[in-house]
């Protein structure tokens, strides 16, 4: 594998998920793969487990760990071919691109999106830039649209929880004051179309996803009939698709709630706003597993990093 941009990167979701399990396991076994080699980690955006646990994820397998927060230390950098850099922008990504190349053996990226411009946030200026540009493997730390470290790791703990070969998998939204990202959903609807599961998305009218990562998946627009013999409801706020980036409700009676988890066991990507998006009675509950999740990110990642330096 030469890079990891995308869910569609994955060959075998379960035979991944297998062999993520068994990093768990023995985390420091591999060690030798990572001997003498780099690992780059720019963040254009702030992040707490993405970067401390892929961090880790390197660590475990021997590597070094260069990091840098580059929306606060590094040349704004122009992605445009062609333009005349006489405004704000200090160093094209061509040049950045290659420089880093030589530095690290392997580059992980972390960019938001704009939430303004559809089809820029689309064409994932940034991360297709490096991965255009540098001559060494491009792993997405989460971009404009899409989380696939995420959606690796929610995989993993669905495998590790689930107490039937088909549960029913819940993926609602859920109110929040900003406007947010569409990528963690978008990326856990592309790996739960892969997974032996009922798989189904509940959200206000109105916050409906790209149809071309939807497809054919139900969508339920009243939330506790969705809930209705849940296994897992994986909770996230998303801002409108159409209008783009936009936030139509803050609707509170969206929360997750004790009542309406019923016995399904939550998730959530974290971090999560309390009594806005899931009570108290919830995260603090023995159904919520939001923590296990948090601490597969280091395996997920750590199962990207073995599968690139073993290719």
């Amino acid at each position: 594998m030469k890079n990891y941009l995308s869910v569609k990167d994955i060959d075998a979701l379960s035979q991944w998920v297998v062999e993520a399990k068994e990093l768990k396991k023995a985390p420091k076994a591999h060690t030798v793969l990572g001997e003498n080699k780099t690992l780059g980690l720019l963040f254009f955006n702030n992040s707490l487990r993405t970067r401390l646990s892929t961090q880790k994820a390197a660590l475990n397998l021997g590597m070094d760990v260069m990091i840098m927060n580059f929306d606060k230390e590094g040349w704004a950098l122009e992605f445009e071919d062609g333009t005349i850099m006489n405004q704000g922008t200090s160093e094209h990504i061509k040049e950045a691109a290659q420089v880093v190349s030589q530095y690290c053996d392997v580059l992980a990226v972390r960019a938001f999106p704009t939430l303004n411009d559809k089809a820029k946030d689309k064409a994932e200026i940034v991360l297709h830039g490096f991965a255009k540009h540098a001559s060494i493997p491009i792993i997405n730390m989460e971009s404009s649209t899409g989380h696939p470290l995420q959606a690796l790791t929610d995989a993993i703990t669905l495998e590790e929880h689930k107490k039937k070969p088909r549960p029913k998998v819940v993926l609602s939204w859920a109110p929040h004051p900003k406007a947010l990202p569409h990528a963690v959903a978008n990326s856990f609807i592309e790996m739960m179309q892969l997974q032996n599961a009922d798989f189904i998305i509940t959200h206000p009218e109105g916050y409906e996803l790209d149809k071309a990562i939807t497809k054919e998946v139900p969508i339920v627009y009243d939330q506790e009939k969705a809930f209705e013999n849940a296994d897992f409801i994986y909770a996230k706020n998303w801002s409108s698709y159409t209008p783009y980036g936009k936030v139509l409700s803050e609707n509170p009676n969206w929360m997750i709630t004790k009542q309406k988890l019923g016995n399904a066991q939550f998730m959530h990507c974290l971090p999560v706003r309390r009594n806005v998006v899931v009570e108290d009675a919830v995260l603090d509950s023995k159904q919520s597993i939001v923590i296990e999740q948090a601490n597969n990110r280091t395996y997920a990642a750590q199962l990207v990093l073995k599968k690139i330096l073993e290719r």
